[in-house]
């Protein structure tokens, strides 16, 4: 429904003050004749009681058929003093709707009607220079007062469509926002753990297919295993430190890593038995923002190494300048045979590093070279 035809429903208390002032206006308009009718025209009388009845038994459905029950009800008063009540209940209601297409023809028949009534009264004496524009006064109240509050009913109801309408847009937007914040938190959970649970799965992997190893090889790789494993619990504190409220997605939460963060987790790799070659530009001088991201795509090179290539040496590059881009690759060869580890390929990480580097306004690529090599390849826009 629009909102100009918007009609409040009517409880109890509305629909009784109603009629109790549509008794008070026909009572007041029939008590000049009332008895004149009974002492000389009883028939009359009773007509007059009996279409008045009939007025406020259709005025009921005047928001049904508006227009209908108005002329109707509004034709009774050609005869009855009674319906004057139920006339202008039923001229209101159908003034709110504000179309004078409608108001004005009825409006017309109730000035008719109201005149020929007047010249019918047995008892009064007024002229028609004064009935006339007391009664146009009357129906030009009664409209005014119909239209009032048609108009107050329809602003009502735009107000209410708009706080319903706002209301879903921020349910939208809210929702909007918590997917992009789990995206965000199961983006940084990967790159983080991902790094982490493959060092520990790799060195788990020698224990369990190594039986020549001495007592202090066992020591030294659960070591390793038991302080990554420690760090994986540090960092998935510091990733789950997103949910909590904050400045916003904006400005992630310290700590992150960065481009100067590179040279630690190159180290963190060799010492864990890879093979790392790495050509490396001036990190100092890289963006934080632009070096977090080449962090996370180098770390995801070195996990994937780890996981699908492992015992293969990894060359690592970051090259660029302002104006030029920065691009960051990660190379190795592809195994021979098959591989000791037992983690799942889901290539989350790779459909998450994509999306960083959409957000970021890069470009990112995987492929394999003729040379049987896996190269992790990111552009990303380094301004002058």
């Amino acid at each position: 429904m629009k909102a100009a035809e918007y009609q409040p429903a009517l409880g109890w208390w509305s629909h009784a003050w109603r009629y109790a002032l549509m008794l008070t206006i026909s009572g007041l308009a029939w008590f000049e004749v009332v008895s004149w009718q009974w002492d000389n025209h009883r028939w009359w009388f009773w007509t007059d009681l009996s279409l008045g009845l009939l007025g406020f038994v259709l005025v009921a459905w005047r928001r049904v058929f508006p227009v209908q029950i108005a002329l109707v009800v509004n034709a009774l008063s050609f005869m009855s003093w009674t319906s004057a009540g139920p006339a202008t209940l039923a001229l209101v209601s159908m003034a709110t709707r504000r179309r004078w297409r409608e108001i004005i023809p009825v409006g017309l028949l109730s000035l008719t009607a109201g005149i020929v009534l007047e010249g019918f009264n047995p008892v009064g004496n007024e002229p028609y220079a004064f009935t006339i524009p007391f009664i146009v006064a009357i129906i030009a109240v009664t409209v005014g007062w119909g239209m009032y509050i048609g108009s107050r009913r329809e602003l009502i109801a735009t107000l209410h469509e708009r706080a319903t309408t706002n209301e879903a847009v921020q349910a939208a937007r809210v929702a909007q926002a918590r997917a992009a914040e789990r995206a965000q938190i199961a983006r940084e959970m990967h790159d983080v753990l991902a790094h982490r649970i493959s060092l520990v799965t790799m060195h788990a992997g020698a224990l369990t297919y190594r039986t020549d190893l001495s007592a202090d090889e066992m020591r030294a790789t659960a070591e390793v295993i038991q302080d990554n494993s420690h760090q994986a619990m540090v960092e998935l504190r510091e990733v789950l430190g997103l949910l909590r409220d904050g400045p916003g997605d904006s400005a992630p939460e310290l700590p992150q890593p960065s481009a100067t963060d590179l040279p630690a987790l190159l180290d963190e790799a060799r010492r864990a038995g890879m093979r790392v070659e790495a050509q490396l530009i001036d990190l100092d001088a890289v963006p934080e923002t632009l070096g977090r991201t080449a962090y996370r795509v180098i770390q995801e090179g070195l996990t994937n190494a780890r996981k699908h290539a492992p015992n293969t040496s990894v060359n690592v590059s970051l090259e660029g300048g302002p104006g030029d881009g920065l691009k960051a690759e990660v190379r190795n060869p592809l195994p021979i045979g098959s591989k000791l580890s037992g983690e799942p390929e889901s290539g989350l990480g790779l459909i998450g590093l994509a999306e960083r580097t959409a957000l970021a306004g890069g470009l990112m690529t995987h492929r394999v070279t003729p040379e049987h090599e896996f190269v992790l390849t990111t552009w990303l826009p380094w301004p002058a």
